[in-house]
């Protein structure tokens, strides 16, 4: 099988929700909602009066207060002795969204309490084992007697045992998995730890600093040296929602109420930069969504750690000037747009060699590695690879013998433990267990490779690396109202663990499905006497399929509003189709005649 075969013809595996009549109606009377959507929550697990009303109504209040994490009272009174001292701060963030964001969040915070703050993130095509090593001579240089990391340092301890001789402290804030050696550091406040005694593991690195944040505000409270309204928490949560959609961190608990009121706070929020870039990505502030943050504003971020400076992130983040900030936003578009370039010229590279290699889908992971590629993108290739062929996915680049690689995985393999067993063979490596980096020597590519592979192939069966699509209820054409969509939206705000709802259930063709914009195709479908369009993106390739007239098909959708010409209408996103095996249903091709008629029959109902 080619890769175009396997791609395309690899249907996934439907599963469907659970059914439990007597909890539905419970959540039905007890909230006052829709059936579908209470059956949407007992698909995602929520069973019990308490779990629901949290998850639909937990407020800011219902944050975890921040000294549950064990090291935070010697962080804040380790930044209160340097604030009194007129110490240099060293603020230190990994280069993604989530640590620009973060080191933005602490350096405007330490700024507003007088401190002498100086953020940096490294370049992320360094090919350093060590993350540490740059921070170190920043504040060498700078004269800094702390360092406080944002979104990394938990797998540097032998580095920051290198900067503690210098007599500079360091205090870490992390969100990635530890490993069995602790950094030698003031405090370490990470919610992995083991045997934390702080409730939610699920922070991002911004969401981390947040925390902290919040914690010296209570303390400089407590000792009263400021007022409780001296500064406004709130101001900060649009960084915070920003770090945590683009870490994909999961949208349940205290990370789905700070992006609730983080989206809040962003739609007005008052940083000039972010204002102009919302504005070149084409969004407006008032209606931006998590999926605008994903798709569009992080990605520009995102550019220029992958092949820029990303200081310049956190230069807009902070940006006071109005025609400043317009300036560096179109920068960041510019270079979003060449990292778009070079990840489709590599991206053309690795399909061309897998296209020629189909035995590498022989195996139950992908390992792939070049001295071509570029360094900042491999990440976003993983990912992609990984999505598209359902096997765990390693793209290594080589730089001067040595190698730095990118990890994304699937729910049935995560991959920390097998990197674990394989550290003898790596420089480094860290992250989560499903999105996780690492460096390697180039002579130990090869046998690094085998170990990873031969691992995958031991664990996973077939049908682990055979894709599955999860739905959440069944739903009849004439349930799908605006008024029902409404009560959708108490689900938002929608990322990772909390994606749109994909309902289902079965509908008759009654116009020829259309190919529009190359790739993608339109359904026209009826069932209930309704009738309703669908869009399947890049599933133009399956027009052939269901060419016949009458045909009947099992429909898996997530409903939408389409707005056009001031004209709102209810849409589906087809998400897949399975062919209901009925050959009464199948009759001869469509005639224009009946295209016709059908078509203006569904005039109020179409988004045409």
């Amino acid at each position: 099988m080619t890769v175009k075969e396997l791609r395309h013809e690899v249907s996934p595996v439907w599963i469907y929700p659970k059914e439990d009549q007597i909890t539905k109606d419970m959540i039905v009377n007890e909230f006052n909602i829709h059936p579908v959507t209470a059956q949407v929550l007992m698909s995602r697990g929520f069973n019990t009066k308490e779990a629901i009303h949290s998850f639909l109504y937990a407020k800011l209040p219902n944050l975890s207060p921040p000294h549950l994490f064990a090291g935070m009272e010697k962080a804040t009174e380790r930044i209160h002795l340097a604030l009194l001292k007129e110490e240099k701060i060293l603020v230190y963030g990994d280069n993604d969204v989530d640590g620009i964001t973060g080191t933005t969040l602490l350096t405007d915070f330490l700024h507003s309490l007088g401190g002498l703050v100086f953020p940096y993130v490294p370049n992320r095509n360094s090919l350093r084992s060590s993350i540490i090593i740059d921070a170190m001579e920043f504040a060498a240089k700078r004269g800094c007697t702390l360092i406080i990391t944002v979104d990394c340092g938990i797998t540097a301890a032998t580095e920051i045992e290198e900067v503690a001789k210098r007599e500079i402290d360091v205090i870490v804030t992390d969100h990635h998995e530890p490993t069995d050696k602790l950094p030698h550091s003031v405090a370490t406040l990470n919610p992995k730890l083991l045997n934390s005694t702080y409730p939610n593991r699920d922070l991002t690195g911004v969401g981390v600093a947040f925390k902290l944040a919040h914690a010296m505000i209570n303390y400089l409270i407590a000792k009263g040296e400021i007022q409780a309204n001296f500064i406004d928490l709130k101001s900060y949560l649009d960084l915070v929602a920003v770090g945590t959609i683009a870490d994909m961190g999961a949208l349940h608990g205290e990370n789905r109420i700070l992006v609730r009121y983080g989206l809040q706070q962003l739609r007005k929020t008052s940083r000039i930069g972010l204002q102009k870039l919302i504005e070149v990505c084409d969004i407006r502030l008032s209606e931006i969504t998590t999926t605008d943050v994903a798709s569009k504003v992080a990605p520009r971020i995102n550019s220029l750690g992958r092949i820029d400076e990303p200081k310049k992130g956190i230069d807009l983040l902070l940006i006071k000037d109005e025609k400043e900030g317009a300036t560096l936003a179109q920068e960041l578009d510019m270079m979003n747009q060449e990292r778009q370039k070079i990840e489709r010229k590599d991206s053309e590279e690795i399909e061309e060699y897998l296209s020629h290699h189909p035995e590498i889908f022989k195996e139950k992971a992908i390992v792939l590695y070049s001295h071509t590629w570029h360094s900042g993108i491999i990440a976003i290739i993983s990912a992609r690879i990984a999505k598209q062929y359902n096997r765990p996915t390693i793209i290594i680049t080589i730089e001067n013998g040595i190698g730095k690689g990118s990890i994304r995985t699937i729910p049935e393999f995560p991959v920390l433990s097998t990197l674990k067993e394989q550290s003898h063979l790596l420089l480094n490596y860290g992250g989560h267990d499903y999105a996780a980096g690492l460096t390697i020597k180039e002579e130990n590519i090869e046998e690094f490779k085998k170990a990873f592979i031969e691992t995958a192939n031991t664990r996973l069966g077939e049908q682990d690396i055979t894709p599955k699509l999860y739905l959440d209820s069944f739903v009849s054409f004439k349930d799908l109202t605006f008024e029902f969509l409404e009560s959708l939206n108490l689900l938002e705000p929608y990322g990772s663990d909390n994606p749109q709802a994909i309902l289902y259930c079965q509908a008759k063709q009654v116009l020829a499905p259309r190919i529009v914009g190359k790739r993608h195709l339109k359904f026209y479908l009826e069932e209930s006497d309704r009738f309703l369009e669908g869009i399947g993106f890049n599933m133009a390739h399956r027009k052939a399929d269901i060419t016949k007239k009458n045909l009947k098909l099992q429909i898996a959708f997530t409903p939408q509003v389409n707005l056009y010409l001031n004209k709102s209408s209810i849409q589906l996103q087809v998400r897949d189709f399975q062919i209901v095996n009925t050959p009464s249903y199948i009759e001869e091709p469509f005639s224009n005649v009946h295209v016709s008629k059908k078509r203006h029959s569904l005039k109020t109902d179409l988004a045409i």
